[in-house]
């Protein structure tokens, strides 16, 4: 998806009170201002209570569902024939911020700010963005994001990465 997508697509879910936050590497490059890299899909948080809202909403736009290997009640894709994917991550929070349910997002999790296209959007903070990128095997893009973020916010950078940082010293 392209930074105008995004964006189409975050206007319309505020014009709604979807409460969306985002996730994966767009949240990365709204945290660092502009777009690093292509990003196949754009995942997003989205409380549970909001996803028939939010399947409905797309659904009259040209949006299905789209069952995926991980595809769970809190975890779908929806995707457009225009090649636009939107990987939804819902959550139940209790109500002192824990999690009550669905993908295990706390609310301090969902509290950052970042900039696509010079729109503020809400984004999962850079140190939680960094931790998240850890607990699977990572690849090439999890480090590119990752590093970016470790250096703009001045984060350690997880151990799981060592391999990456290796490399980088050889000629």
């Amino acid at each position: 998806m392209d930074a105008r997508q995004v964006l189409a697509f975050w206007t319309l879910a505020e014009e709604h009170r979807l409460e969306v936050c985002l996730d994966g590497g767009w949240a990365v490059d709204a945290l660092l201002g502009q777009q690093t890299r292509a990003h196949g899909d754009l995942d997003i948080a989205l409380p549970a209570a909001k996803g028939q809202a939010l399947r409905a909403l797309l659904g009259a736009r040209g949006f299905a569902e789209v069952a995926q290997p991980d595809s769970r009640e809190h975890n779908f894709v929806l995707v457009h024939p225009d090649g636009a994917v939107i990987d939804v991550h819902s959550y139940v929070l209790n109500a002192d911020g824990s999690n009550g349910g669905g993908v295990p997002y706390v609310a301090e999790h969902l509290t950052g700010t970042g900039l696509i296209l010079g729109q503020t959007v809400r984004c999962v903070p850079p140190g939680y963005l960094v931790e998240f990128h850890t607990g699977y095997a990572v690849d090439e893009t999890d480090w590119h994001d990752v590093r970016l973020l470790c250096e703009r916010f001045d984060l350690p950078v997880p151990r799981v990465f060592a391999p990456f940082r290796s490399d980088e010293s050889k000629p």
